[in-house]
């Protein structure tokens, strides 16, 4: 194992219940105890939707809900997962012959590339075996990022038994973005509802010919104003190539590209191309059979979300009087723009913030990838009792009985801490 690390935390496992819970558990399925527990958030994204692929940034925060999972090193070369949620079965396979199934989003699979990702990037070929017993706090298919958190877990169990630590270095060198801290308004807390509505992500086009409908958006914003277009994949690239603000690249995009939908013809004359080049060059495999694509409303989208982002960012640094206020407007904005722009919310994501709104959220929206899951809402501390009381009421009791409440259907949630491994004392 790894020396302990500032990632590492030494804990009386009787004085926390999950824990002693989760050690009883996985003693009563493996006959032994754990070595160790490893714990990831997962996260909410107050503000910033469908523009991370885009190349702009977003503002998420790690809540409590997290993912923990019980480990024991063992001497055979077989790593056996189990789930404390009787939906999910138990797992076993060679710990070097790691195959993922990407056909098939099966819950062991986010475990496995989260082992297979370290694995190769330490270029190791022998894996010692382990058991692992996974427990959860995240509602799944909510955009709440369970499935990320499971991956992240299963790094730093890997990581933890193979005595590996990744340097912040490396950490930054996995991805091209860089984190700043964001002071979030004290006198109010954030309240996530779950729609229950779940969106299937492997079975949806939807989120597909989103990121292509941005991809050409790019293409035709960067024509439109001379730029080498064919190398252009991102709308920021048109951005930062042009050296202009996020509200000129609005102006821009009123001029360059119409509201109404544009079908691969009008793309092709657009940019010279033929229809085989469209769908061989510039179209993936899933969208080369989308008959419109809305260039202008996709454009708009991630322009004015980045800069709502900024505008976010600003309001908390200089903390004026009527901060929730202002931070809760740009989150019914967010919404907006979401809900009539991007088109990626549903109708009971929509009643649930409406909901919210009335009943005295500053501010509501959708938080994830959207077509169901969370809204997350800013709401003055104060108001915090009653509120969750009315919005329980209002949309989880409903005279009709159609939608039954769900365990962590609705919570207010703090920022929540970082990754950790627990040893036990």
């Amino acid at each position: 194992m790894a020396a302990e690390s500032s990632a590492m935390r030494r804990v009386q496992v009787a004085e926390h219940p999950r824990l002693l819970k989760l050690k009883e558990m996985f003693n009563s399925k493996f006959g032994s105890i754990p070595k160790f527990y490893v714990r990831a958030p997962g996260r909410v994204n107050i503000i910033g939707e469908h523009i991370d692929y885009c190349g702009y940034s977003v503002l998420p925060m790690a809540i409590e809900q997290d993912v923990l999972i019980a480990v024991e090193p063992v001497k055979t070369y077989t790593l056996q997962l189990a789930n404390t949620n009787p939906l999910y079965p138990d797992f076993s396979t060679s710990a070097n012959n790691i195959q993922i199934d990407k056909t098939k989003p099966l819950w062991h699979n986010y475990f496995l590339c989260g082992l297979k990702g370290i694995q190769e990037h330490f270029g190791l070929s022998n894996l010692t075996g382990m058991n692992c017993l996974v427990d959860g706090n995240i509602p799944p298919s909510s955009g709440l990022s369970s499935s990320s958190a499971l991956v992240c877990c299963a790094g730093l169990v890997t990581l933890t038994v193979l005595g590996r630590n990744l340097s912040k270095a490396k950490l930054i060198e996995f991805s091209p973005l860089r984190a700043t801290d964001v002071k979030l308004p004290s006198g109010a807390v954030f309240v996530i509802a779950n729609s229950c509505v779940e969106m299937n992500k492997a079975a949806t086009s939807q989120y597909n010919i989103r990121v292509m409908e941005c991809r050409l958006a790019a293409k035709l914003l960067a024509k439109y104003k001379n730029l080498q277009w064919d190398n252009i994949l991102r709308l920021d690239e048109v951005q930062a190539k042009l050296g202009i603000s996020l509200e000129e690249m609005l102006l821009v995009t009123e001029d360059a590209l119409h509201p109404e939908p544009y079908n691969p013809e009008e793309i092709c004359r657009c940019l010279g191309i033929s229809l085989e080049e469209l769908r061989t060059q510039i179209l993936s495999p899933n969208t080369q059979d989308v008959l419109i694509f809305k260039l202008y409303q996709r454009a708009k989208h991630v322009y004015s979300e980045a800069a709502r982002v900024l505008q976010f960012k600003k309001i908390c640094e200089e903390a004026p009087e009527n901060m929730v206020q202002l931070l809760g407007e740009l989150m019914n904005q967010s919404h907006m723009s979401c809900r009539d722009m991007y088109e990626c919310s549903c109708p009971e994501l929509d009643q649930l913030v409406d909901i919210c709104r009335k009943l005295g959220a500053q501010g509501s929206r959708l938080t994830g990838a959207g077509w169901g899951g969370c809204a997350v809402s800013i709401v003055p501390a104060d108001k915090l009792p009653g509120f969750l009381a009315n919005v329980h009421k209002a949309y989880y009791q409903r005279s009709d009985g159609s939608l039954a409440p769900e365990k962590q259907s609705l919570f207010a949630t703090k920022p929540g801490g970082g990754a950790l491994v627990f040893l036990e004392a």
